[in-house]
């Protein structure tokens, strides 16, 4: 397996220049960039994204995913047909750019019932969303084939697809190699086991988030720092090593805000710890 850090682990001001010399300086082996994040947007051309390309070679850093942080306010299952509309543009956008940087993988996050964390986003009926989900990644796996990126599909607390039967039979339904998993451990440790989650979904994982969780707090507040909290680690990676898996492992944290990069070699050292290497 691979180590891997989020873009968002960095200040919103750091070029991704900064961001591969600090992470390369923590032992990371790669960074998982995001539309939306560190020079990349929407609007990026393919001259511009393959200079960011260059300046990950050149520091020895690998591209292998691009996340996305637009799809909870452009939500795929939405009940307004132009934000559907508005966000399969994005993931049209997020495979151009994932193509570019050459990376294999797209987080997206498939669709929202209602969020826990912003009331003012719509509620919208869990079948509905059940369908909508499944007509719109039917609809673009052939574009993901096209430009040779998976699109995996995240378990954020989106109040959908809340169990790995629901997951694992959306994905089965689609019937595409191009429409996977992106298994986030941290997330999921509110309503489920992340070991049990793993060895259900098996080889339809295409990439994994670590971060830790208390349950006893039971809101944003309950992430905290890797070892921390209550995730079993040393299950999730018999879970893991179970299903055969051997891609990359990103810690999906936040920065420190006074010294920005000083958390990175932390992680690092607990993700060296978590994967035993």
């Amino acid at each position: 397996m691979k180590k891997g850090i989020s873009v968002w682990a960095f200040p919103e001001d750091f070029t991704p220049e900064q961001c591969f010399i600090e992470a390369k300086r923590a032992g990371f082996d790669g960074v998982e960039l995001a539309m939306g994040s560190s020079g990349i947007t929407e609007d990026s051309t393919e001259e511009e994204i393959k200079t960011i390309r260059a300046l990950a070679e050149k520091h020895g850093m690998e591209l292998y995913s691009v996340a996305c942080a637009l799809y909870i306010a452009n939500s795929l299952t939405s009940n307004d047909p132009a934000q559907r509309a508005r966000a399969e543009r994005i993931v049209k956008r997020q495979l151009d750019i994932a193509a570019w940087l050459g990376c294999d993988t797209v987080l997206v996050v498939p669709g929202v019932v209602s969020s826990p964390l912003d009331t003012s986003i719509e509620t919208v009926p869990y079948d509905a969303a059940y369908d909508r989900a499944l007509d719109w990644m039917r609809r673009l796996a052939p574009y993901a084939e096209e430009k040779g990126v998976v699109i995996a599909i995240e378990n954020v607390w989106n109040r959908f697809l809340l169990s790995p039967l629901e997951m694992r039979g959306i994905i089965d339904a689609v019937g595409s190699e191009w429409v996977k998993a992106y298994f986030d451990v941290g997330n999921i440790l509110l309503i489920g086991h992340p070991e049990q989650w793993i060895r259900i979904l098996g080889k339809r994982i295409q990439k994994v988030h670590i971060k830790d969780f208390r349950v006893s707090v039971g809101n944003l507040d309950g992430f905290v720092d890797l070892l921390t909290g209550n995730v079993d680690f040393p299950e999730v990676m018999r879970a893991l090593s179970e299903i055969g898996y051997d891609g990359w492992i990103t810690a999906e944290l936040g920065p420190n805000g006074h010294y920005p990069t000083t958390n990175l070699a932390a992680i690092s050292a607990a993700m060296d710890a978590i994967m035993n290497r």
